[in-house]
């Protein structure tokens, strides 16, 4: 039997996960919908809870047909829980991650969601599928109806319905992927990690000798960009003190957690400095990658509070001709002086932004 695997996405990259599991040759995909990339694993192991720009990595238990609007479709995914091998799955999770996963005192959790407009709700699809879940072992199913938080430790499952297919996976790691060990500490604003490692793949980062980010915040995507790239020269700033410590401290974190990458990694320069007048020559940047501040979560501070337009004017002073911006954008835009390369549309908490991959223009027109 041919084990399938499931690595969840924001919406908007689920192509850049895709060919992030052919690169890291982890295994064939088969199909990507909605947040979701199906793929064989070539050898289920622990590489499968490398990939960064996956925001979860779960193991197909049962794909139910059927799943329409009606409530009948409870009944499906009731048999359909209680006839699937969750012992053969659980342990097939303990040998990826190294540990006695389905043998915790935690119960089951089930997260489920759904596309388009149903007769019944996320709640109705997590009670009906979780006491089955946790029936065979006798272990407590852990509702979230009402707001409930299961206690950690708990066997975490998954339900997706999209059109008349749902899906029952099991969670792999005993937390999301996408909640990085190294980040302990945060600031508003601060960038979602799979959409920064996306953000880093799309910079073509093998070819940069020098990446800056003049918006670091608490040092996301340069932390992520080391992992794609720990021999290149990576550079932090920002005008609030307070983050570059934070960023310095995540950094630190991961570099001790042994995450930044295989081998041995350059450490990140982090410098209090303002965007809108960046410490660096002109033309010795090869690659920027930047989350400007939006004006929503974060306002623009410095000389970007009374002309925010600066931020572009300086990043491409300090660009090498020919070199790579990738940005996150709240919409679709062109800054003056640059061309765009690709958009990704994402949907990243209620919002529609956009990754923007931008190169330098000889001049800024």
């Amino acid at each position: 039997m041919h084990t399938l695997a499931v690595a969840r996405a924001v919406r908007g990259i689920e192509p850049l996960v895709a060919a992030e599991i052919r690169r890291a040759g982890l295994g064939v995909v088969r199909g990507v919908r909605h947040r979701e990339v199906w793929f064989e694993p070539a050898d289920p192991g622990p590489e499968l809870l490398e990939l960064r720009m996956a925001d979860d990595v779960l193991l197909v238990a049962a794909v139910v047909e059927g799943a329409g609007r009606d409530k009948e479709s409870l009944t499906r995914l009731t048999r359909a829980a209680r006839e699937l091998d969750a012992e053969s799955l659980t342990k097939l999770a303990q040998r990826i991650t190294g540990s006695p996963y389905g043998v915790r005192d935690g119960g089951v959790e089930v997260s489920a969601s759904f596309v388009g407009r149903r007769n019944y709700s996320r709640f109705d699809i997590e009670d009906a599928v979780g006491a089955e879940l946790a029936r065979p072992a006798g272990l407590a199913y852990h509702s979230r109806r009402d707001g409930r938080v299961p206690p950690e430790g708990s066997m975490a499952w998954r339900v997706t319905v999209e059109g008349e297919q749902a899906v029952i996976a099991l969670r792999v790691p005993a937390r999301p992927l996408h909640r990085r060990s190294y980040k302990t500490e945060s600031i508003p604003g601060t960038l979602h990690p799979p959409v920064a490692a996306a953000m880093a793949g799309l910079a073509r980062l093998d070819r940069a000798a020098t990446v800056l980010d003049p918006c670091c915040g608490a040092g996301t995507t340069l932390i992520e960009a080391r992992a794609l790239a720990p021999r290149t020269r990576l550079l932090g700033l920002d005008h609030d003190p307070h983050a570059v410590h934070i960023a310095a401290a995540n950094a630190a974190r991961d570099a001790a957690l042994g995450l930044a990458a295989r081998g041995v990694a350059r450490a990140i320069a982090w410098s209090v400095a303002d965007a809108g007048r960046i410490p660096l020559p002109g033309g010795s940047v090869d690659r920027v990658l930047v989350n400007p501040p939006w004006d929503r979560q974060v306002a623009p501070t410095g000389r970007l509070r009374r002309d925010p337009a600066r931020l572009w004017r300086e990043i491409h002073r300090v660009l090498a001709v020919g070199g790579i911006v990738v940005a996150l954008l709240p919409e679709p835009w062109q800054p003056p002086g640059f061309t765009v390369n690709r958009m990704v549309h994402l949907t990243l908490s209620g919002r529609h932004p956009v990754i923007a991959v931008l190169r330098r223009s000889a001049s800024r027109g």
